[in-house]
């Protein structure tokens, strides 16, 4: 079963970050699904005159299920839930109920949208987890994303209410998160919009100038929504699995996060991949990455949802 899992962790995540890797085996797929109860298309914010929906794939049982939020990819510019579906499998197949999240991509809203809006499915989660078919364990939340996902997941996980990105949503004091899985995702947007690894408009990959856009105030946007302007002690621990040799998101972000993280006492460990490009990985190193992250989830979301302080300080 682990092995079945991991190879859909490959197939999975290489669907929503450009890697390329075998499909895994169909029926360990269908085994999957029907662990759990799907509820499609739910809305959970309106914005902008546009619905904002997610999926969820929700653990059946009698006993409330530990959640993951799961942000796809795609620079902000680009990407949908439906096509990181299969993202929720390898979750599933460790006991989690998932919720699949759509958000507002810069060609509806530049940024900082995709970041409330994930805040509010963040409070989405919360405030219905007691709810049928959901039963989701609300002490136990971790958010998961890859590439701007993973930005997401980050952003998502470490702000707090009084930082500003809360006000389209339910009123949820304190939103609690256990863990943080961030696949690849940008730590540092400054050094992406005017620093040394700036992507300028119309270069390939611009992504963060796209989604910043021609703002006025773009420079403060930038740093308003970058993970680094958040480091602080308390935050939830945060497992990062990074190739040095991405070509769009530069490995350092992740070097650096950690670093910080480790300044301040907060739980934290950095899956490298050697010669690893943006998510195309090889099905053995994706065996490594999720085998270092089950191992994470284990120490960090305890049956309270506290966070424990045994994770890995490398």
């Amino acid at each position: 079963m682990k092995r079945m899992l991991f190879s859909i962790v490959a197939f999975a995540l290489s669907t929503s970050a450009f890697a390329q890797t075998p499909a895994p085996d169909a029926q360990g797929i269908v085994a999957l699904w029907q662990k759990v109860r799907t509820v499609s298309n739910v809305t959970y914010l309106k914005a902008n005159g546009v619905e904002e929906k997610l999926d969820v794939y929700a653990i059946r049982g009698q006993t409330p299920s530990p959640v993951v939020i799961f942000i796809h990819g795609g620079g902000w510019v680009q990407g949908t839930k439906e096509a990181s579906a299969l993202s929720a499998l390898p979750f599933i197949g460790l006991g989690y109920s998932v919720v699949n999240v759509e958000y507002r991509l810069a060609n509806v809203s530049l940024a900082p949208a995709a970041i409330e809006d994930c805040r509010c499915a963040l409070k989405w989660v919360i405030a219905h987890a007691k709810e049928l078919p959901y039963n989701f364990d609300a002490s136990r939340i971790v958010v998961a994303g890859a590439s701007a996902g993973g930005h997401l997941a980050l952003t998502t996980g470490m702000l707090k209410p009084s930082d500003g990105f809360d006000r389209l949503c339910y009123t949820v004091d304190e939103p609690k998160v256990s863990a943080i899985v961030d696949f690849f995702g940008i730590t540092d947007l400054p050094d992406m919009l005017e620093g040394p690894n700036k992507k300028p408009f119309p270069e390939s990959w611009a992504y963060t100038t796209q989604w910043i856009g021609n703002q006025p105030n773009r420079v403060e946007i930038a740093k308003a929504a970058s993970p680094m302007t958040y480091v602080r002690a308390g935050l939830p621990p945060i497992i990062s699995i990074h190739g040095d040799a991405d070509p769009l998101v530069p490995y350092q972000h992740s070097v650096k996060l950690q670093d910080a993280l480790g300044k301040v006492g907060v739980p934290h460990e950095l899956v490298t991949i050697p010669g690893g490009g943006h998510g195309n990985f090889s099905t053995a190193e994706w065996q490594r990455a999720f085998a270092a992250i089950q191992k994470f989830l284990a120490t960090n979301v305890s049956m309270t949802g506290a966070p424990s302080t045994a994770a890995k300080q490398p």
